[in-house]
């Protein structure tokens, strides 16, 4: 780690190897300084701006905001909303409840990891996809489902989920 004349502490992140800006953290800090129950609220901005938690900008909340870095941790693996590992370009979810999982995803799921050489809760080493496993994504009727990048997708085969995935930039 280092710190700058500025104040800006320069990291790199473990995973991505991408030098961190980690002085987006004071004006997110700032917002919050002084107002109790704010540890959820800062860690989903320190989210959107990094697009997950690196260690390094835990460890940086946890030195300004006098937070135990363990109880950060805590939060941040006890609920879902929170990610510590960087996530892909496109996030491919792919439903295998039991509908999805009667009429075929299993196949699809296969097709995907031998597609893009991830396995579930994988990103690849590009960064460009990740691939999440679902239990339900409320579209029983249309299945099997996956949504990409937001976008629902039904009826799927392991063909027409692998030719969208290649048509992503």
């Amino acid at each position: 780690m280092n710190l700058s004349g500025d104040g800006s502490v320069d990291a790199l992140d473990p995973v991505g190897q991408q030098p961190l800006d980690l002085s987006l953290l004071d004006s997110i800090l700032d917002d919050f300084r002084g107002r109790p129950g704010v540890l959820i609220p800062i860690l989903q901005r320190a989210q959107d701006a990094y697009g997950y938690l690196p260690r390094e900008v835990l460890r940086v909340i946890s030195q300004k905001m006098l937070i135990p870095l363990n109880h950060l941790y805590g939060v941040a693996t006890f609920y879902a909303q929170f990610r510590l590992q960087r996530r892909g370009r496109h996030l491919i979810r792919i439903c295998d409840g039991t509908a999805c999982h009667v009429r075929g995803s299993g196949k699809s799921i296969e097709a995907i990891e031998r597609s893009l050489r991830i396995a579930p809760g994988e990103t690849s080493t590009d960064y460009r996809y990740t691939l999440e496993i679902v239990y339900c994504l409320g579209s029983c009727g249309l299945s099997p489902v996956a949504v990409v990048d937001d976008r629902v997708h039904a009826g799927l085969t392991p063909e027409s989920l692998v030719q969208h995935l290649e048509k992503l930039e």
